[in-house]
């Protein structure tokens, strides 16, 4: 069994909130019966029935499962029994203390075993007896000692068949029995039920099933055995097990336990005859009340999850045993609005449609042709202007824009890409068809041949939908819009810009961006609600998505009687960006992504012409390479081939002047000798080369110039002349 598996409520689970009445269960503690016991003497006539626990049950902590409902009991918890339920039969064996269960749907039958013990009344031999079952008559019995009525005198151990019960007003009730006598002579003889002596009954032919033995009190506190004695021959006593449909406090469902449980409970039905089951509630569930459940004060059992997808000032306050005023529910229409991407956290924001402040319309911006494709199709006649260049590529089929081209979306179809070779197939794929309109001229614009002239300089222009761009809308409006007439008469999305703000919001956060981006626009349920002292200050509770648990009071409203306040709703909650992507998951879950451009494989041309200049770039570095004598400017980091430098004049200005020899100094002489009075190695001038003279290296990545190793040493050798003399 469930119960035997329970362990005991600790210490420190026992010292929770004391309720009221645990001083009575206290005192009651001496009428307690285990649960399954006081279960099997209940019918439903007499719930429902509240008890207290006065020792909890506890499996695997505090909270366990029980045919998917958590149950948690302990010292002092109410239960409020509403239904029972018949689920199963419990099997004792008397000599052994083994427990087993069988369905109430159990086909086998079972036999009375006659008690031990002598009944001491006709009267409460026939209590034992099942009531309103046609097959629990006739019975036999039999008398200890001698007894006599009516001139018939009945020997001790003489066997009595009960027959029927005779019942006459004003006289006492009396069994009709059929006595056998000698040579099988018979008589019937009435006994009053009061007659007392000693009386035991006989063990009986007449078989019962489990549905009725249950149906009796009197025959399920009998001992059976099994009709088969192949089964087991030993005596069962046979319990209940029911289903116990009840309600706790704070609990929100109805509880369904088995009531084999070990708990023991006390019946406090009459002491709690006041006592209120708190019903906990989510907002979804609130929001299914009736209009006349409204307003009222409410107490919030659990506040939001602090990850709540609201920034506002009124969240922080919902906690824990805080209080509430619900004004009204309803569906309230909202906008989503976001902030372009910036330096700064992109900001989110829903705000209703009472806002008063006033929009302007500002072009948008799309990167990418399908973006294009999508407002299009939202909003056809579709004018934008080209802000960055595209070169074209013939093979993807990519035409060229230049900024400032202007282009009217026409409509979708599909386009053929050019083949790369006579026998490959044609690829085709969606494009947008667009107009390429003519630049504004300066002259009359309302001259007729001008605008036929620039009907006919349209041209067509093809742009696939994979094609990546910058684009920005062409928008002439300059009228100011209400919020509520935005949503409604244009597509959206749409980036607007608030020119006046809401006189009616204190501090306006829209008020202080360049661009705002509508969204979506939405009609939430919601709770209009307020906090007790500040009843006029009201916000609006979507309940799709704040998760909170409250339950209704009965406690009065901050407001004189049939005069309530005049509520000033909260016009602008901002939202997190978890919101947003939320939102965007069940609003564009059926959306088909973006196309992807076509697997196309490089030209023969392409691959010759790759292939001629790699193996150029081969051929040419394995020369480099086995070439003994290269010179030193073609060693170069040049990346680039450089222009060869002009020629050097003819003094430059940089250069010492000339040394003049002395005359003693034997200049004239061919001796190799060096000078007495030098240490400076003279040696033979060489020829001047430009400083930008040397080759640069096709393969360099780099812009280094070579400086000639040969023209600075020359001059620091006269330099150093100079200084000697």
């Amino acid at each position: 069994m469930i119960g035997e598996k329970g362990v005991r409520a600790t210490k420190e689970e026992e010292q929770r909130e004391p309720f009221p009445l645990r001083e009575a269960a206290a005192m009651a503690v001496a009428t307690a019966l285990p649960l399954q016991q006081f279960i099997a003497s209940l019918d439903d006539t007499c719930l429902p029935k509240i008890l207290q626990v006065c020792s909890g049950v506890y499996f695997q902590g505090s909270v366990y499962e029980i045919s998917g409902s958590e149950v948690s009991f302990s010292t002092g918890d109410l239960i409020k029994v509403i239904g029972l339920e018949l689920l199963s039969v419990c099997c004792e064996d008397l000599s052994n203390n083994d427990k087993f269960e069988l369905p109430i749907n159990h086909t086998g039958l079972f036999k009375v075993v006659p008690d031990e013990m002598p009944f001491s009344t006709v009267e409460e031999m026939m209590s034992m007896r099942p009531v309103g079952l046609e097959s629990c008559l006739p019975f036999t019995f039999t008398s200890r000692s001698k007894m006599t009525f009516d001139s018939v005198t009945l020997g001790a151990g003489k066997a009595l068949t009960v027959l029927s019960i005779e019942q006459r007003e004003g006289e006492e009730d009396r069994v009709r029995c059929h006595v056998q006598g000698q040579q099988e002579v018979s008589a019937e003889v009435l006994i009053p039920l009061s007659t007392r002596g000693d009386f035991v009954e006989c063990e009986s032919k007449e078989c019962y099933t489990l549905q009725e033995i249950m149906s009796s009190p009197g025959l399920r506190s009998r001992r059976f055995r099994f009709e088969n004695t192949t089964k087991c021959q030993r005596p069962l006593v046979l319990s209940p097990i029911h289903q116990v449909n009840a309600l706790m406090n704070l609990r929100k469902n109805i509880l369904k336990f088995p009531s084999s449980l070990e708990v023991d409970v006390v019946d406090v039905t009459e002491l709690c005859q006041d006592v209120k089951f708190v019903t906990p509630l989510s907002l979804p569930e609130v929001i299914s009340q009736p209009d006349e459940s409204f307003p009222a004060v409410v107490n919030v059992l659990e506040g939001p999850d602090s990850r709540s997808p609201f920034k506002c000032s009124w969240l922080p306050e919902l906690s824990k045993r805080s209080q509430l005023v619900f004004h009204r529910r309803g569906t309230s229409a909202m906008i989503l609005l976001s902030s372009l991407k910036s330096r700064k956290a992109q900001q989110y924001f829903l705000v209703s449609h009472q806002y008063g402040g006033r929009f302007r319309r500002r072009p948008r911006e799309f990167n990418s042709v399908y973006e294009l494709y999508v407002a299009s199709m939202q909003a056809p006649g579709l004018k934008v202007s080209v802000t960055r260049n595209c070169e074209e590529v013939e093979e993807e089929g990519l035409p060229g824009l230049s900024v400032g081209d202007q282009l009217e979306v026409v409509r979708c179809e599909r386009m053929e890409l050019p083949c790369e070779s006579p026998t490959a197939q044609r690829q085709s794929v969606e494009a947008l068809l667009c107009h390429r309109l003519p630049e504004p001229d300066d002259g009359d614009d309302d001259d007729d041949e001008e605008e036929v002239k620039q009907d006919e300089e349209r041209q067509e222009v093809l742009l696939p939908l994979y094609m990546p761009g910058h684009f920005c809308e062409v928008l002439k409006d300059k009228k100011k819009y209400r919020l509520r007439d935005l949503g409604k008469d244009f597509s959206l999305p749409l980036d607007v810009k608030v020119v006046s703000r809401d006189p009616d919001v204190e501090s306006d956060p829209l008020a202080g961006f360049a661009c705002l981006r509508i969204e979506a626009a939405m009609l939430e349920p919601v709770i209009q609600a307020s906090f007790p002292y500040r009843s006029d200050r009201c916000f609006e509770i979507p309940t799709r998505w704040l998760s909170m648990s409250v339950a209704f009071t009965t406690d009065p409203l901050p407001w004189p009687s049939g005069e309530p306040p005049e509520c000033h709703l909260d016009r602008v909650t901002e939202v997190t960006d978890t919101f947003f992507y939320e939102f965007r998951k069940l609003e564009s879950s059926d959306e088909a992504p973006p196309p992807r451009p076509p697997k196309r494989n490089l030209s023969l041309a392409s691959c010759k012409k790759s292939s001629s200049k790699a193996s150029k770039k081969t051929s040419k570095h394995r020369t480099d390479k086995n070439a003994p004598t290269k010179k030193l400017a073609d060693l170069t980091l040049n990346s680039k081939k450089r222009p060869p430098a002009p020629p050097p004049p003819a003094i430059l200005e940089d250069e010492p002047p000339p040394i003049v020899p002395r005359k003693s100094s034997g200049a004239n002489k061919t001796s190799g000798k060096a000078l007495p009075n030098t240490y400076v190695k003279m040696e033979e001038p060489k020829k001047k080369t430009p400083l930008c003279e040397a080759e640069a290296d096709e393969d360099s990545e780099h812009d280094y110039e070579t400086v000639d190793e040969t023209l600075l040493t020359m001059m620091k050798a006269a330099q150093e002349n100079v200084m000697f003399y």
